[in-house]
């Protein structure tokens, strides 16, 4: 039995180890927190959004980063402190533009692809994760947003996704509770939302079952490979211990960048910050008042998910940053502020802040498939997409590690990654 050590267990390495464990590998998972899903994986919008498959290289993505940049409150804000890292990121994601609709539509594949799997563990393991399959509506306040998005609609479509313009009547019957004035929206009603937190934590708590070796709190000093073995060196309470492996996948997250550079790859991540606010629903009037059906508003890029009957999600926005964790009040008063507007029946008074790093690669789509070294491998990059793709990139890392130490033929690779590093 071939030894594989995961590195990081968020959504991805979690949905990673559990490929592996299925194909009959022994896996270990490594994770510097306590629990799985603490960090990034903890409480992001919550959707499962293969209507937000538009990647970000776009000329208004430009326009609209330069015309926020002193606006503190902007949903697109860049430091402007300068850093190699930094312009190496944003000289790769200009670069990128001219593949913009060629990797919307890769995305928007890869989005329908993971649904199958996604679903189909959690019915397996019996995990509980909120799930509310109601589709996602996206909402416009102006004619040139709308018009846009009927240009990323035709995109989506060559991507296998379905979704249809709604008018603003259409808006308030899908649901009811939305305030405000909107020109039109997109209803994808096969998508849906769930708690990326519950989800994560329950199939880490299958992988234990499979047998996997799940190590919390391991501080991972260092990784090294050679022609045919792998090491992870942790820092263990009488000195730092290395363990050898036939094979590493590195899902690590925004630290993904320094371990591949480690074992000679380039992986170019930049944490891209996003805030979320989760709304405690304490009283049968706010919860009444919350929206069941996912939103996702153009003009804030602010996305929403329930999460059962108690709890309002409202994420969003993108900070470029460095690796800052801090919450700041000025980008969390406009999440607060979006809900008073859009649901003034919602009582704010119970609101818990949170902010993650998104691990973002300069074209936008996740770095999956092999290193320099045969024994390494990389499923990491999933920027704001990480729980929408992490099913489906976790079968075909699965595969690619199985084909690749097996030597036995992939089967059940969905979709190709062009542009991916595949």
């Amino acid at each position: 039995m071939k030894t594989i050590a995961v590195i990081g267990g968020g959504i991805t390495g979690v949905t990673t180890a559990y490929a592996l464990a299925k194909r009959g590998f022994s896996v270990t998972l490594f994770e510097k927190q306590r629990y799985a899903a603490m960090e990034t994986s903890f409480a992001n919008g919550g959707q499962l959004s293969a209507s937000n498959a538009e990647v970000w290289n776009h000329t208004s993505t430009i326009l609209k980063g330069l015309r926020w940049m002193l606006k503190n409150d902007a949903p697109l804000l860049i430091n402007p402190k300068p850093s190699w890292h930094k312009l190496s990121w944003f000289c790769e994601f200009l670069a990128a533009i001219p593949h913009y609709q060629h990797n919307t539509v890769e995305t928007a594949r890869l989005a329908i692809a993971a649904r199958e799997h996604l679903f189909a563990w959690a019915a397996e393991e019996g995990i509980d994760f909120d799930l509310k399959q109601k589709g996602i509506l996206h909402i416009y306040r102006n004619q040139a947003g709308f018009e846009h998005a009927g240009k990323v609609s035709r995109l989506l479509a060559q991507g296998g996704l379905e979704r249809r313009a709604v008018t603003p009547q259409e808006m308030r019957a899908i649901e009811p509770t939305l305030s405000g004035s909107f020109y039109g929206g997109y209803f994808t009603e096969s998508d849906s939302t769930g708690d990326i937190h519950k989800f994560t934590s329950g199939l880490a708590a299958a992988c234990s079952r499979m047998g996997v070796n799940c190590l919390y709190g391991q501080q991972v000093l260092s990784v090294a490979a050679n022609g045919g073995q792998a090491s992870v060196t942790v820092q263990q309470a009488d000195g730092p211990v290395t363990t050898a492996f036939d094979g590493i996948v590195v899902c690590a997250g925004t630290a993904s960048r320094a371990l591949a550079a480690s074992l000679g790859d380039r992986v170019n991540i930049y944490p891209v910050k996003g805030y979320s606010i989760t709304v405690n629903l304490l009283d049968k009037d706010s919860q009444a008042s919350a929206p069941l059906v996912s939103l996702l508003d153009d003009e804030t890029k602010l996305v929403t998910s329930r999460l059962g009957d108690d709890r309002f999600r409202v994420a969003g926005t993108a900070e470029f940053n460095g690796y800052n964790k801090d919450i700041r009040a000025d980008r969390i008063r406009p999440l607060i502020d979006w809900v008073q507007a859009c649901f003034p029946g919602v009582s704010t008074r119970s609101v818990v802040p949170w902010a993650g790093l998104r691990p973002m690669m300069p074209n936008m789509l996740p770095r999956v498939g092999r290193g320099k070294k045969p024994c390494v491998f990389y499923n990491t990059g999933h920027g704001h997409l990480g729980w929408t793709l992490s099913a489906v990139t976790a079968t075909m890392i699965g595969d690619i590690v199985q084909q690749t130490l097996d030597k036995s033929p992939i089967v059940s690779r969905p979709v190709a990654l062009t542009q991916a590093g595949i």
